[in-house]
């Protein structure tokens, strides 16, 4: 086992520590699970609700320290912290309530004579230990979207918190630890890569759930091979501003979508695409809206944008977007690094084929673009390996179903920024962007194994 610092991006300075662990206290900790999962079994849907709504009473007891942990280890302004926070606390609600409510389906099986006088009653079962691994930009909550939906399904869990920023993980492990929940049941996991991989092979592991790149991602399918896999695995999101759109409102919306915890966000409004009979206007006032944007100490409550999570991330930002000017890409705003800081940027007439148009950007760079027809703006928008989620500006309940029938992406937030997200709704993408659901509800449909028993 060896040290290793965690790093305030914003400071630089070191705020803690964390142990790596190597494969025998790894194998400790899964032993570990795996005397828990008899337990979990076990446990009532009353009994799962109360633990969770136990954890839920030791967060709002701690709520200022997750939101100033946050911040110091991610960098992430204040107001976006503390959203955070009360996200994670919703997210563990949601799930207090889904453990009281597990499926259940009887049905009658005389469709044939054979079935006469027969019903089925398909019931669900946890699936076993899930492996779960989170990203850096919402330390807390899309690590709740792993943990809480396991507990309410009766699944034991390891979490392996990205190495950025583990210390919510930790200050969540002490809350956890005052409940009742079965020892051994969650577990933090801080280790290599080589390590993790070791774990996602593991043949006690049943059920692997994954957050991050698509390089990663699908890589660890084929290490897990026949476990069951979820991944979310980022997008490009892009979103449409019809003529008849409220300017004002997705101006708002969109540089939300676009510039929030600097662009490091799945769902990140990477792309707009304008009429072209109010693309001059559009341009003006979101340029306008952007410049206004207060630029500062994340700890400041009034900060609106911040730095990037380290200057390996920001110097990627920036040779990016150098690549498309160099290509013909204009530059409209921003475009400047400072070490890990990189200036809200927006671009425009960016080519096909530039990493900034075609790949996922994760920083602060939006790329606004005129369309002459809603037809051609939806081929655009699918004409990506990405389909996360995707954004439409219009008061035409016609032009929003044609985009919502053959827009390929896993939502479409209507009127709203692509970041638009709540809790306990279905999340995920298509292509490139993952396979199945997180949102609690569907999480646990992950997590658990249906079996049926056929009797009169």
């Amino acid at each position: 086992m060896r040290d290793m610092n965690v790093i305030n991006p914003y400071t630089q300075e070191v705020i803690g520590e964390i142990t790596l662990s190597d494969e025998n206290e790894v194998e400790k900790l899964i032993d570990k699970a795996i005397e828990a999962k008899g337990k979990m079994r076990k446990l009532s849907s009353g009994e799962k609700a109360h633990i969770l709504k136990e954890i839920i009473k030791g967060i709002e007891q701690k709520k200022e320290t997750f939101t100033e942990t946050i911040i110091q280890e991610s960098g992430k302004p204040f107001k976006y912290a503390k959203a955070e926070v009360e996200r994670a606390i919703q997210s563990f609600k949601f799930a207090a309530e889904e453990a009281t409510r597990l499926p259940h389906e009887l049905f009658d099986l005389d469709a044939t004579e054979k079935g006469k006088h027969l019903r089925g009653e398909l019931i669900y079962f946890p699936r076993g230990i899930v492996f779960g691994i989170s990203p850096f930009n919402f330390p807390f909550n899309l690590a709740v979207h792993k943990i809480a939906p396991a507990i309410a399904a009766g699944c034991p869990i390891l979490l392996k918190p990205s190495s950025k920023t583990p210390l919510t993980m930790e200050l969540l492990k002490e809350v956890i630890s005052t409940t009742k929940l079965p020892k051994g049941a969650f577990e933090i996991i801080h280790c290599s890569r080589e390590t993790g991989n070791n774990i996602i092979a593991h043949p006690k592991i049943d059920v692997l759930s994954f957050t991050g790149s698509p390089g990663v991602g699908w890589k660890m399918k084929a290490m897990a091979k026949k476990k069951h896999t979820v991944l979310e695995l980022g997008g490009n999101a892009a979103a449409i501003v019809a003529q008849d759109a409220d300017l004002k409102l997705a101006v708002e919306e969109l540089l939300v979508g676009g510039f929030a915890y600097s662009g490091q966000v799945c769902i990140h409004t990477q792309r707009i695409y304008t009429h072209k009979s109010i693309f001059e206007q559009f341009k003006t006032l979101y340029l306008k809206r952007v410049e206004q944007l207060k630029i500062g100490d994340p700890l400041d409550q009034a900060t609106d944008f911040a730095i990037m999570i380290d200057l390996e991330n920001a110097k990627r930002v920036e040779k990016w977007v150098k690549e498309a000017t160099d290509n013909g890409a204009e530059c409209l705003l921003g475009g400047e690094r400072v070490n890990n800081f990189y200036t809200p940027t927006i671009l425009t007439n960016v080519k096909k084929g530039l990493k900034v148009r075609d790949e996922e950007v994760f920083g602060p760079v939006v790329i606004i673009e005129p369309y002459a027809t809603l037809n051609e703006a939806i081929h655009t928008v699918n004409d990506s390996r990405w389909g996360l989620q995707a954004a439409l500006f219009t008061n035409d309940i016609s032009k929003r179903n044609l985009a919502f029938n053959q827009l390929e992406v896993g939502a479409l937030i209507h009127n709203k920024s692509t970041t638009f997200r709540v809790d306990n709704m279905p999340y995920g993408g298509i292509k490139d962007s993952g396979f199945g659901r997180e949102g609690i509800k569907y999480t646990m449909k992950d997590y658990l194994e249906p079996k049926l028993l056929v009797r009169e």
